[in-house]
């Protein structure tokens, strides 16, 4: 009987690490969820609880091949899969665009988190799913390196921080891929309006965008990531400037995706 003290104080000494550990990370972060405001039933970095975290309403097939538009009635089957009226016009400039979940307000929360608060545990939990849909779309698996979106280096220095390049540093981490993080530069800013329409969002992200000097893509299989398809218009934008430095492919991947706001009148 005595040979199995040392075994329980061994247990005993690593419960008392363990909670001395959470409450470490509890110091660092807030007892409630962020989005709902419900006490975390346990210390966690990611300061969201699992109701919240589980609650996104996932994107899934059936989706334009093309764009990741949610499948709709009407849309043209064609030999490439289904394509929406945007697509069928090749409208965009990227050859795939995908998201991980539908832009409703606990997603809209969550992501504000991120691009305000630069919580980087959040950024890494985004990245692992996004990798997941990057390994589920064929045309992006071949990638040979991850480019985040940029911001226009006022806004980078007001707010410190780059979300979608925290976002494309974890998928790059998860995919073996290198980080191009400078690939692309945002030389026009965003209109000082906080809210724009779909024609505005247009007009403010062409042009916007270049590739860095000497940068090149030739013959390579980008993946670009941002936080959020909206109209599509910057991920289009970007695409452009990545295609005019001879990259071969364009993947697009974006945490959330605005469907409701999606119209098949022209840009």
């Amino acid at each position: 009987m005595g040979g199995r003290w040392p075994g329980r104080l061994a247990d005993a000494a690593r419960r008392v690490l363990r909670e001395a550990a959470g409450g470490i990370v509890a110091l660092g972060f807030p007892d409630d969820c962020r989005v709902c405001a419900r006490p975390l039933e346990e210390p966690s970095r990611i300061p969201l609880c699992a109701a919240c975290l589980d609650s996104f309403r996932l994107i899934r097939e059936p989706l334009c091949a093309t764009c990741g538009r949610p499948w709709v009635l009407g849309a043209h089957v064609g030999a490439a899969g289904p394509l929406c009226a945007l697509c069928r016009r090749g409208v965009y400039s990227f050859d795939l665009a995908r998201s991980y979940a539908a832009y409703d307000d606990a997603l809209l929360r969550t992501i504000t988190l991120l691009k305000h608060e630069a919580i980087r545990p959040l950024a890494a939990w985004f990245g692992s799913r996004l990798a997941e849909v990057a390994r589920n779309a064929p045309s992006s698996r071949a990638a040979h390196l991850v480019v985040p979106v940029p911001l226009h280096p006022d806004r980078l220095r007001e707010r410190g921080f780059n979300q979608a390049e925290l976002l494309a540093r974890a998928v790059a981490a998860r995919l073996g891929l290198p980080l191009e993080r400078r690939a692309l530069e945002r030389q026009k800013p965003r209109p000082p309006k906080l809210k724009l329409s779909r024609h505005e969002r247009w007009q403010a992200a062409r042009g916007a965008y270049a590739t860095a000097a000497g940068c090149r893509f030739d013959n390579r299989r980008v993946l670009l990531i941002d936080d959020v398809f909206t109209t599509g218009a910057t991920l289009d934008a970007c695409a452009r400037a990545l295609r005019a430095a001879g990259a071969a492919h364009v993947a697009a991947l974006t945490v959330a995706r605005v469907v409701d706001a999606w119209t098949s009148s022209p840009p």
